[in-house]
C-alpha cells in the first residue's frame, strides 16, 4: 500500500483525475462509452513511445527523434508489406530491429561521440523525416495488409488489444527499472554520472542502451500507427516526441535525470490525451491544442525546477497550520 500511495504516483494520478473531471464538466460527450473507447486507443501509441522517452530522461538524456522515426518506420513497413510482399510475421520483427538499431546509433553518437543528446536527436528529427520523404516520392502508401488493422482494433475477451500492450510493456519497464541491475544503473547515471563511474558503472554503455530501448519502443508505436490507419506516411508522428516528453514530465520525471517513476508516465500520457480529447470535443482548433500542449510542458518543467521551493513553501504553510491547531488544542485543555 505504501508503494501504491507513493508521492511519485499520487501527484500524476491526481492531475489526471482533475483534468478528467474538468473535461467531463465542459462536455457531456466525454463520458460517452464510444469516446472513452476511442480515448483508450489514442493513448496507447503516445504511452508506449513515452516509455522509451522516459528511460532516456532517467539517464539525463532527451530524445527528440521519436516522431520522425515513427514516420520513417511506417514507410519502411509499408514498403516491406506492399512492394516487397513480405508477410507480417517477417516485416514486424524487421521493423522492431530497425527501431532498436536506429536508437542504438543515436545512443552511440551521444555517449561515445560525446555529442549532447539534444543535438543528436534534433539532427535525427530532421534527417529521419527527410529519409521518409524519399520513399514513394514522399507520398503515403495505403492498404498495406488486411491482417495489420486487427493488431490495433482487435479485441481479446472483449478488451481492446492496445490495453494488453500497455500492461505488458509498462510491467516489463517497471520491473526493469525497479528490480534489475540495468534499471539501478540508469537511475545512477542520471543522478550523478561522476559517482556512477566511481562505482564501476559503464556510463556510456548505459546511455547507449537507453536509446536502444527508446528506439525499440518507437518501433512498437510505429507498427501500431500503421495498423491504426493501415498505411505508412512521411507525415505521421508529428509532435509525438513532444507528447512523449510531456507525458514523462507530467508524470514527474526530472529532466535533470535520476528521478521518476515509469508507471507515472502512463498517467502523464493519459493526462495529455485527455486534454487533447477535451479540446477536440469542444471544437478547439489545432493551433489552440498546440498552445495548450506547450503550456503543459512549460508548467510541468517549471514545477520540476521549483520542486525544492514548493516543498519549503508547503512545509511552512502546513507547519503553521499544525502549530495553530496544536496551540488551539493546548489552550482548550488548559481551560478545561
Amino acid at each position: 500500500m505504501k508503494r501504491i500511495f507513493d508521492s511519485q504516483l499520487i501527484g500524476p494520478f491526481a492531475a489526471m483525475v482533475i483534468v478528467a473531471l474538468v473535461v467531463a464538466l465542459t462536455t457531456d460527450r466525454f463520458l460517452n462509452p464510444g469516446n472513452l473507447s476511442n480515448l483508450s486507443l489514442q493513448v496507447s501509441i503516445v504511452a508506449l513511445i513515452a516509455i522509451g522517452s522516459t528511460i532516456v530522461i532517467f539517464a539525463a538524456g532527451i530524445d527528440l527523434s521519436s516522431g520522425s522515426m515513427v514516420a520513417l518506420l511506417t514507410m519502411i513497413l509499408a514498403q516491406l508489406l506492399k512492394f516487397a510482399g513480405l508477410p507480417l510475421t517477417v516485416a514486424i520483427p524487421l521493423i522492431l530491429l530497425a527501431g532498436a538499431v536506429l536508437g542504438l546509433v543515436l545512443g552511440l553518437i551521444t555517449s561515445y561521440g560525446r555529442i549532447p543528446s539534444f543535438i543528436t536527436t534534433l539532427a535525427a528529427l530532421i534527417a529521419f523525416r527527410g529519409i521518409a520523404l524519399t520513399f514513394n516520392n514522399g507520398s503515403p502508401i495505403f492498404s498495406l495488409d488486411p491482417n495489420l488493422e486487427p493488431l490495433f482494433y482487435g479485441k481479446f475477451l472483449g478488451v481492446p488489444l492496445p490495453f494488453y500492450y500497455l500492461v505488458i510493456f509498462y510491467a516489463l519497464a517497471s520491473f526493469m527499472m525497479n528490480f534489475t541491475k540495468l534499471g539501478r544503473e540508469i537511475y545512477a547515471v542520471g543522478g550523478n554520472p561522476a559517482a556512477a563511474v566511481l562505482t564501476g558503472i559503464n556510463v556510456r554503455k548505459v546511455q547507449a542502451l537507453t536509446f536502444l530501448i527508446a528506439g525499440f519502443m518507437t518501433a512498437v508505436g510505429a507498427i501500431l500507427m500503421s495498423a491504426r490507419l493501415n498505411s505508412g506516411s512521411p507525415n505521421y508522428g508529428q509532435t509525438l516526441e513532444l507528447q512523449a516528453i510531456a507525458a514523462a514530465v507530467v508524470g514527474g520525471a526530472s529532466l535533470a535525470g535520476g528521478r521518476g517513476n515509469i508507471l507515472a508516465t502512463l498517467m502523464g500520457a493519459m493526462t495529455i490525451v485527455i486534454v487533447q480529447n477535451g479540446l477536440n470535443l469542444n471544437a478547439a482548433p489545432s493551433s489552440v491544442q498546440n498552445i495548450v500542449l506547450g503550456g503543459i510542458i512549460l508548467l510541468a518543467v517549471g514545477i520540476d525546477m521549483w520542486r525544492a521551493e514548493i516543498s519549503i513553501l508547503l512545509a511552512k504553510i502546513f507547519g503553521r497550520s499544525a502549530s495553530s491547531s496544536a496551540g488551539g488544542k493546548a489552550a482548550t485543555v488548559k481551560e478545561q
